[in-house]
């Protein structure tokens, strides 16, 4: 029977793991790290303004920036339970992380993965009800309606973490405490399992591959039917504003599903220890630096409402006002 107690000079079950973090052996290691920590805090930054600007101006409080909102917050909460661990981690020199804070690590990151996925093809489906079918636009998102979407995207996430986590905890890690990654990531800690865990990766697989297929089934066909009306507007200014509308989210899609998907989806033998690190860093950390940039530089109501929060923007707005 496993013992979660150290049993022998050789053998240790519930010490602590070892991250490597991302930059274990390289020179210019202070420096990359020191590179991460900006991202961190442009990822920061530019989540917490994106959420405020949604929050405080009431030109943003439709559908879909209610969804950005929500996108918002996750990748604020990817990079969050990731990257300060890794950076304190680098200043301190201990890098060692106990089960349980393991454990939270990959049951957080499980359940914001899970969400983010369906997230975007609710996100999808907003697009394709707004250009699609404008008429019945406020009676499908109606505002109750969203909230409920958003519930069942959390609800989906916290569901796949309770599953796997705890399932994963639970094997025995007896050849190696080293965790070849900068966080607590299911793959990588299988590597360590001294067990067959043969049935449970077939199990991650048909879950990932649900997870990915339905909100990817949604994805398509939106941007389907988008494509579609888009090809047969005789408007240009339609065609283009459509566009713009879509191509931003069809960014965001592209760059988080194909890292996932190499993550959870291909086999072993496709799989290296440093590729699965450089892909695990996109995804966490670059990802929710992007993700800010490519919803409000491109886009007019939120450089607008920047623009209204700055005290220029807001002393006019009130000589406007006065005048009106």
């Amino acid at each position: 029977m496993y013992s979660w107690k150290e049993t022998s000079d050789n053998q240790t079950t519930r010490a602590n793991f070892i991250l490597t973090g991302l930059f274990e052996q390289t020179k210019y290691a202070a420096f990359l790290y020191t590179l991460i920590f900006v991202f961190f805090l442009m990822a920061l930054t530019g989540n917490v303004l994106l959420i405020l600007l949604i929050h405080k101006e009431p030109r943003l409080h439709t559908p879909m920036y209610f969804f950005i909102n929500q996108l918002s917050l996750m990748d604020l909460m990817y990079i969050c339970v990731t990257v300060p661990k890794m950076l304190v981690g680098q200043v301190t020199g201990d890098n060692t992380i106990s089960p349980v804070g393991c454990g939270v690590q990959m049951f957080t990151h499980l359940t914001l993965a899970g969400a983010e996925f369906s997230l975007l093809g609710v996100m999808a489906y907003d697009r394709y009800a707004a250009i699609c079918r404008p008429l019945h636009y406020p009676l499908l998102m109606k505002p109750r309606i969203c909230q409920i979407l958003v519930s069942g995207c959390w609800f989906l996430g916290m569901f796949d973490g309770f599953v796997f986590s705890p399932l994963t905890m639970s094997f025995p890690y007896c050849h190696s405490k080293k965790i070849l990654n900068f966080f607590c990531e299911a793959p990588a800690l299988l590597k360590l399992s001294c067990s067959d865990i043969s049935l449970y990766e077939m199990l991650m697989y048909v879950c990932c591959f649900l997870m990915l297929l339905i909100p990817l089934s949604i994805i398509s066909t939106s941007y389907g039917f988008i494509l579609l009306l888009i090809h047969r507007m005789n408007s240009a200014k339609g065609h283009k504003k459509a566009l713009a509308t879509c191509s931003s989210h069809m960014v965001v899609v592209l760059l988080f599903f194909s890292a996932s998907i190499y993550n959870y989806m291909l086999p072993r033998s496709y799989h290296t220890a440093k590729q699965d690190m450089r892909v695990s860093a996109f995804y966490t950390i670059i990802t929710p630096v992007l993700n800010p940039l490519i919803y409000s530089l491109r886009n007019k109501d939120v450089l607008g409402a920047l623009r209204n929060m700055m005290p220029s923007g807001r002393r006019l707005r009130k000589v406007v006002n006065e005048k009106t």
